[in-house]
């Protein structure tokens, strides 16, 4: 899939490079029918990603957050672009630098490439079959791989910025954690635990959908990492709803067990999240 890597990490690049010229400049924000902020920067990143999708790989079906999806192929596509134009767009409006473009490509339902570009600093992740995960950024390329910690009272934890829920407290509670790093994005979050910033995420929440997970779950996995919803269930891509409506828990692998022991007792019970 080297084509495919070289596609998605330009169209990244380049939509990080439109992103940037709105970045600090008091754009318009509409609210979307799920109360979601979306600005003209997200439209113009989407429009861009999916129409350079489009005319490299035309068989493939894309989806973006910010174009209405044809969800009748999802179920049976072999492969699937999942697009995300501006993950962390709340930030991005407030003027933070946690925000970041992704672009991933689903083979039978499962994440198997995965472009995360974060704008501010110019910094890229990627990882695809035969291609290790890797960060690229002023230094040069670093092979990504996840950390060792296995003592869960000594997790770094990160959580949402914008959407932090007080069962949160009840988790760490459970795990002994004591601290947390908030931040936005979801791909973001996902590649801290990947380049050993961070060892464990835990979205106890129905508010994430596939294009928030996809290329970062490439990436994670390919490190070495492990996700699952909070009951230890693989996350699903080729659900018409689109949403992770049992929650995400991402992790380096080793705290993963423990992690889940933890949001199944919290949840226990529950279909899904709020």
């Amino acid at each position: 899939m080297e084509r495919e890597l070289e596609v998605a990490g330009l169209l990244a690049r380049e939509a990080g490079g439109l992103i940037l010229g709105y970045f600090k400049k008091g754009l318009a924000v509409e609210a979307k029918d799920n109360d979601e902020p979306v600005t003209l920067a997200d439209r113009q990143a989407s429009e861009f990603i999916v129409g350079g999708l489009q005319k490299a790989f035309p068989s493939d079906l894309i989806i973006s957050e910010e174009a209405a999806p044809d969800l009748k192929r999802l179920v049976t596509a072999q492969r699937v672009w999942f697009v995300d134009p501006l993950d962390g767009t709340k930030e991005f409006i407030r003027g933070l630098t946690n925000f970041s473009v992704l672009i991933g490509l689903c083979v039978e339902g499962v994440p198997s490439l995965g472009v995360v570009y974060q704008p501010i600093g110019d910094v890229l992740y990627r990882a695809a079959p035969r291609h290790p995960a890797e960060q690229i950024d002023q230094r040069g390329a670093t092979r990504l791989r996840v950390s060792t910690v296995s003592a869960v009272s000594q997790a770094r934890l990160t959580v949402s910025e914008s959407d932090r829920r007080p069962v949160l407290d009840d988790i760490k509670h459970n795990l002994g954690i004591e601290k947390e790093h908030p931040m936005g994005s979801v791909g973001l979050k996902f590649c801290m635990i990947a380049n050993q910033n961070a060892d464990l995420y835990i979205n106890p929440t129905a508010g994430a959908k596939a294009w928030d997970t996809c290329a970062s779950a490439a990436i994670l996995t390919s490190a070495g990492g492990q996700v699952s919803d909070v009951f230890g269930t693989p996350l699903l891509y080729r659900d018409p709803e689109l949403w992770h409506t049992r929650g995400i828990v991402a992790s380096n692998g080793f705290l993963h067990a423990s992690a889940i022991g933890a949001t199944r007792a919290v949840f226990e019970g529950k279909t899904q999240l709020d």
